[in-house]
């Protein structure tokens, strides 16, 4: 399954009443921002075209990511295919580029979200964005505001779907009655699965009933679940905002960096990456929670893209999952230094 392929991957609809996608989505922010600088800005270009050959088209960014410049690196490779990719981006996370990583302000407010899109939409270079994310939440901002605010968004013929990224389940749920939400992003891997915590008013079962699409952020646990830092702190650049992950730091990558065993066993029996067992976990969460999911990897390369993508079409069997299931309640270290803004953080 490791070997690349020119087969496509298989669609699915994005929430009740949302856009066909394809099953796997691809996250756009490490090609300009967060996991050092790209090196060969050709090959990031090249990669979303292969993409998108492959069947990916869920391309995801967001306008904090670079302070904007990520939205305006992806923007020729969207306005070239626009009628073939749905697009995502986000608005809430306000940060001035001078300030230290997680200096940040969360904003809901009406005036500030229709500042937002404007700026988005000028800077990708398009009428509408797809999908429309409220990146994070500011509980102090009534979800009536902010939600009425991006489904006047809607009316206007600026945005087609909306969604939201790191909500409660009531959060969701209150959200969704006041416009349909069509995906909620979240991280969600073998290291994070707080989704599901709260039995039947988890973020998963939620999203479950009320038809919204889960779109899986960081699937490969930044990096983590792919088994290639063997000493992440001393490996990873100085730019890297990984560096001040309490998951990637001390004592405590070296603990997560264990727990990779039962997924180095199955890898090497199938013949595939640590990455693609992974990422094929993810997947299946859909059969498992009755829900479509989208996960969105991110990557620089046309190689990473093929692996990924070839992930969709692996089925691990139920004493694989078992193999697999203990490992995130062993991780060691929070999923952000400050977990605050977080869904987890106000549940």
């Amino acid at each position: 399954m490791s070997d690349s392929t020119n087969e496509t991957i298989a669609t699915v609809g994005l929430g009740t009443g949302g856009p066909e996608v394809g099953v796997q989505g691809l996250g756009c922010m490490g090609m300009s921002w967060a996991y050092g600088p790209t090196q060969d800005e050709a090959e990031a270009r090249a990669t979303l075209e292969r993409a998108l050959e492959l069947g990916v088209t869920l391309f995801d960014t967001a306008d904090v990511y670079g302070f904007g410049r990520n939205e305006e690196f992806i923007s020729p490779f969207v306005r070239a295919n626009r009628d073939r990719i749905t697009l995502a981006t986000k608005f809430a996370i306000q940060r001035n580029e001078n300030e230290p990583f997680g200096n940040q302000r969360i904003r809901n407010d009406r005036p500030y979200i229709r500042q937002a899109i404007e700026g988005s939409l000028r800077r990708l270079g398009v009428d509408h964005v797809d999908l429309y994310y409220m990146h994070r939440r500011n509980p102090e901002v009534p979800l009536e505001e902010s939600v009425g605010t991006m489904a006047e968004l809607v009316a206007e013929g600026k945005v087609k779907h909306l969604g939201l990224s790191e909500v409660t389940a009531n959060e969701l749920r209150a959200a969704h009655a006041v416009h349909p939400i069509a995906a909620v992003q979240s991280e969600w891997s073998l290291f994070s699965r707080d989704v599901e915590d709260g039995g039947e008013n988890s973020v998963v079962a939620t999203a479950a009933e009320l038809g919204v699409a889960l779109v899986p952020y960081s699937p490969l646990g930044r990096g983590f679940l792919t088994g290639s830092f063997v000493n992440a702190e001393r490996e990873l650049g100085e730019d890297d905002f990984r560096r001040r992950q309490p998951r990637f730091t001390g004592d405590n990558a070296a603990a997560n960096a264990a727990l990779l065993a039962p997924l180095r066993t199955i890898a090497e029996a199938r013949g595939a990456t640590l990455a693609q067992i992974a990422l094929a976990w993810v997947q299946q969460q859909a059969q498992v929670h009755r829900l479509a999911v989208v996960p969105i990897p991110g990557t620089r390369t046309r190689a990473r893209i093929e692996q990924n993508t070839a992930a969709t079409r692996i089925e691990l069997t139920a004493d694989e999952l078992a193999a697999l299931e203990p490992i995130a309640a062993q991780v060691v270290g929070a999923r952000y230094a400050d977990m605050s803004a977080t869904s987890a953080g106000r549940a």
